[in-house]
């Protein structure tokens, strides 16, 4: 069975690995967090009624084909016709320019005008798409296991001392595995480190050495792996910069806080159904801020479609309020268009749970600070997180000493500047 799935992948990405060359075919390459692609789908089926001349095929695939095989398609100048992708800015030189295409470029401009910078190439103006959701990092609570300790969840001010002791309280309270845990993820890392005062960026634009804040929270990061606080499995069950989430084990009753970002909302409202309480807490305080960081995944077109107008009617489509609206209060996703954000939203559960975390992330991205808002459309930062992953999950293990991992890291990132040529 192994080996047929293997075959069958592989057939799949085969079909991938070249632009729709049909007059009237339009591919994209998508993922899905939970339900999103079979909203889409629907969508989709409608717009093709109204415009029976243009065949739009949805290629639904693992996040990983996208993260790891999608770059290679684009270097060889093939890939779908539009794709669904986090890596927006260092991906950016593949994307269509859709402004001198779409019905109404100043509707784009105004709308979705401030997450444009992220999926465009540095010093252009090009539309190369919208965001699907916008996103935010933050943590969620284990509400009846904090009930059942008696132990206070921590308020909004609440540093990330506090939440350890308070969790480490509930966690030896209600014997679970761990207090806490946090995605193996960079941009996870990421806003901890810049509530402690980090900043990634040089005075030249250019990844800058590892700084203090940076240092700070690693350092206690590292430590609570040690003393039993922060999960360790989550981080140490994978290779390089592997991304894995601690979801499952929230989920499962395991966790009294987990970090880790809005899109879970509807994950947790499916999969939690009333088995537990939990809230969405924003993020916890550093010396400096109590940032999250923002992110979200893009609909891109890539320029080396064989259709350009086709792909530009279906992205003008996608990108209509009305839609943008019933996609958004469907998936239970915050939407980035600036005028349906004014108008509000409603999402189309009756889980009070979910409904009131999203609440609470709305209110979040308030308190986002500059460097946070900056990152999404710094063309390093991937690469600096793929470093921030790799040896602090090292640190952790204890293959490396903290200061060896702060050492690699800057060296890691200092190789990918130089082996880019920029």
């Amino acid at each position: 069975m192994n080996k047929i799935n293997t075959m069958l992948a592989a057939f799949a990405v085969g079909l991938l690995s070249s632009t729709a060359a049909f007059a009237g075919e339009v591919r994209i390459m998508w993922y899905s967090d939970g339900v999103e692609g079979e909203v889409l789908q629907d969508l989709l089926g409608r717009f093709m009624k109204d415009n029976p001349g243009i065949n739009v095929i949805l290629d639904n695939v693992s996040y990983s084909v996208v993260r790891e095989q999608l770059p290679v398609q684009l270097e060889a100048g093939a890939g779908p016709d539009i794709a669904r992708v986090t890596n927006l800015k260092a991906l950016s030189p593949h994307w269509l320019d859709l402004r001198p295409l779409v019905a109404d470029a100043a509707y784009w401009d105004e709308n979705f005008g401030g997450q444009a910078d992220w999926m465009r190439p540095d010093g252009s103006n090009q539309i190369s798409g919208f965001m699907t959701q916008i996103t935010l990092a933050g943590g969620f609570a284990n509400k009846t296991l904090f009930e059942q300790a008696g132990v206070a969840i921590p308020s909004k001010e609440a540093t990330w001392d506090d939440w350890a002791k308070a969790a480490k309280q509930v966690a030896e309270s209600q014997q679970v595995p761990f207090a806490m845990a946090l995605d193996r993820s960079g941009h996870r890392l990421t806003g901890p480190n810049v509530s402690y005062g980090a900043n990634y960026i040089g005075a030249d634009g250019k990844p800058a050495p590892l700084d203090d804040g940076a240092k700070a929270f690693i350092g206690k990061f590292v430590g609570w792996v040690a003393d039993g606080t922060m999960s360790k499995d989550v981080w140490v069950s994978a290779a390089g910069s592997t991304y894995r989430a601690g979801a499952d084990d929230f989920i499962n009753g395991q966790l009294a806080y987990y970090y880790s970002g809005s899109w879970q909302v509807p994950n947790f409202s499916t999969k939690i159904g009333s088995n537990f309480d939990w809230v969405a807490t924003a993020s916890p305080c550093g010396t400096v801020n109590c940032t999250g960081m923002p992110g979200g995944a893009g609909l891109v077109a890539i320029k080396y479609t064989k259709n350009p107008q086709e792909v530009a009617k279906v992205m003008d489509y996608l990108a209509r309020e009305d839609v943008v609206k019933e996609f958004s209060e469907r998936t239970l996703f915050l939407p980035a268009h600036k005028g349906l954000v004014a108008k509000g939203l409603e999402f189309k559960t009756d889980d009070a749970q979910a409904k009131a975390a999203l609440n609470t992330f709305v209110a979040a991205t308030a308190g986002l600070s500059d460097v946070a808002q900056k990152l999404p459309g710094w063309f390093w930062s991937d690469a600096y997180y793929g470093a921030l992953v790799t040896r602090v999950s090292q640190a952790a293990a204890g293959e490396l000493t903290l200061e060896e991992a702060f050492s690699r890291i800057d060296a890691d990132v200092a190789a990918k500047v130089k082996d880019s040529g920029l």
